[in-house]
């Protein structure tokens, strides 16, 4: 087993926990002891603490939504519906564990993480993107991301709290928004030139890989606690 799979594992095993105990060494040590693994796995694997553990949450989130959408969604779709189907299925399979998902964000809304935060939304921004079959890096490339990223943000946060049946809720809000989104044609037109995209120092800071800006010596913070 590799070790990513190990992190899967971990990760997964502690969303239960994660409703009670936060997204914390103790939520992990009991996911770890679930396994069968001793105390000090969590250490080994996510070095960074429990932030580490939700930054690999997310990709896992994210990887699970690409093999999903790969198997049930038809390339005759509208690319709209297409990405209307992706949102669905990321958040989809964790609607039975939205308090560990709400106890993730509280962790990712300190302010020593909340750059991280921006970088876990865009990086799944870019996942449904990709998995849409968007992947050119022309102009198009950045305001289809940061749109659906705000998008996904809201549609997050809604889902939070939605007691509709299945979540219908969500995914009419999820659809309203879409909708809005692609009512603004000429966005990229007024972005280009735009102080926001003499571009690249931003989005290059948005989409930087996640992980290095994890702390792996034990010297940065270790949010998430015991």
């Amino acid at each position: 087993m590799s070790t990513e799979d190990r992190c899967d594992d971990l990760v997964v095993a502690a969303v239960p926990h994660a409703a009670f105990d936060g997204w914390t060494r103790t939520a992990l040590r009991e996911a770890a002891r679930d396994l069968g693994l001793d105390d000090g796995a969590p250490d080994r694997l996510f070095p960074g603490g429990p932030i580490e553990a939700v930054a690999h949450f997310t990709a896992y989130a994210d990887r699970i939504m690409a093999r999903d959408l790969a198997a049930r969604s038809s390339q005759t779709l509208r690319t709209g519906e297409r990405v209307f189907q992706a949102v669905k299925l990321r958040l989809e399979p964790w609607s039975g564990s939205r308090e560990s998902i709400r106890r993730a964000l509280g962790l990712l809304a300190l302010p020593q993480n909340v750059g991280l935060a921006a970088r876990l939304t865009w990086r799944t921004a870019d996942a449904v993107w990709a998995a849409c079959g968007h992947v050119s890096a022309d102009f198009s490339h950045f305001t289809r991301r940061a749109s659906l990223a705000a998008v996904y943000a809201a549609t997050v946060l809604y889902w939070l709290d939605d007691p509709s049946d299945g979540c219908a809720a969500t995914w009419d809000f999820l659809h309203r928004r879409l909708a809005e989104v692609q009512r603004l044609p000429k966005l990229p037109k007024m972005l280009q030139g735009s102080k926001l995209l003499q571009g690249k120092g931003m989005l290059k800071s948005a989409i930087r890989p996640v992980r290095p800006a994890i702390a792996r010596s034990g010297r940065g913070p270790r949010a998430g606690g015991d």
